[in-house]
């Protein structure tokens, strides 16, 4: 233990998560040569390469994948043994990475910066894509994200999960479309419909609802994202179910918005973290401030 010098696990921590000598280096403030002679340390004082070359680029050892999230848990550790009183606020110096969807990522990312930047001007913002609830779970597990901002079915310790707030479903089309003179159920189901996908499924959970009443819609279009569906309908007869942070707010009036003539259920937007983040300042402060953002009700 004597020959371990903590920063080392600290520039480890960089590294991991970078998978990048430079872009580790930069995280730290150091130089590219420092970060470089660390590294040369830590695989002498583990026995394994941890970064090594594969198609152009750099990527984990096994053992590096298995150290990372114990490093987390230790470094955290670490810091809440070192650091008993809170820190001030205003001099943390932090990443906080964020896992969610595009969409709901556009809608929180400027109020939240704003709102750091009064309150704690040292947090820096990284936004990194969601791959679904387990993927997230995976994620906050490993380390690679501090907070996600998704729809959590389940999770269990040392994952804790609280309600965001509860999300709704809105009809979306053109202002002038035909749809929207006495929207109902016949008008709904007579024009074409654009379904959202990551994965490409044309049919959804919506079309088993339709299909109770004895109905049935025609899905023309399958896109992978909530933030083409406006663009789209703008400029033809699609209709699109989507849900209301997904409404493009600065261009509104453009857009005739409706409630579904069908009953579908609001579903709650989840934040969680791992338990090494239970007093990390920085994590728990951006956690609340997200949690008092005020995005509005369509």
């Amino acid at each position: 233990m004597r020959a371990v010098d903590l920063n080392l696990l600290v520039i480890l921590d960089a590294l991991l998560d970078e998978a990048h000598v430079s872009r580790a280096a930069n995280r730290l403030n150091l130089s590219q040569p420092a970060t470089s002679a660390s590294l040369a340390r830590l695989r002498q004082l583990f026995g394994d390469p941890l970064l090594e070359r594969a198609e152009g680029a750099m990527r984990l050892t096994p053992v590096a994948e298995a150290l990372r999230g114990r490093l987390k848990d230790l470094l955290a550790d670490t810091h809440a043994l070192l650091d008993l009183q809170p820190e001030a606020l205003r001099t943390v110096q932090k990443v906080v990475r964020i896992s969610t969807a595009d969409h709901l990522a556009i809608r929180i990312a400027d109020q939240l910066h704003r709102l750091l930047s009064e309150t704690a001007p040292g947090i820096d913002l990284v936004f990194q894509p969601y791959h679904g609830a387990v993927g997230a779970l995976e994620a906050l597990g490993k380390g690679a994200i501090d907070l996600s901002i998704s729809i959590l079915p389940t999770a269990a310790p040392p994952i804790t999960r609280e309600e965001f707030m509860r999300e709704r479903w809105r009809v979306i089309m053109r202002k002038d479309h035909p749809a929207a003179t006495n929207f109902d159920l016949d008008q709904w189901l007579a024009f074409p419909h654009i379904n959202v996908s990551g994965r490409g499924e044309v049919r959804a959970a919506l079309d088993d609802k339709i299909a109770a009443l004895e109905r049935t819609r025609r899905i023309a279009l399958v896109v992978p994202s909530f933030l083409m569906v406006a663009p789209l309908v703008q400029r033809s007869d699609f209709l699109s179910v989507i849900p209301t942070l997904s409404l493009p707010l600065a261009s509104i009036e453009d857009f005739a918005i409706f409630k579904p003539p069908i009953v579908l259920e609001e579903f709650p937007i989840h934040i969680a973290w791992h338990a090494r983040h239970d007093v990390d300042v920085a994590v728990q402060h951006v956690r609340s401030t997200i949690q008092g953002l005020h995005l509005g009700e369509l």
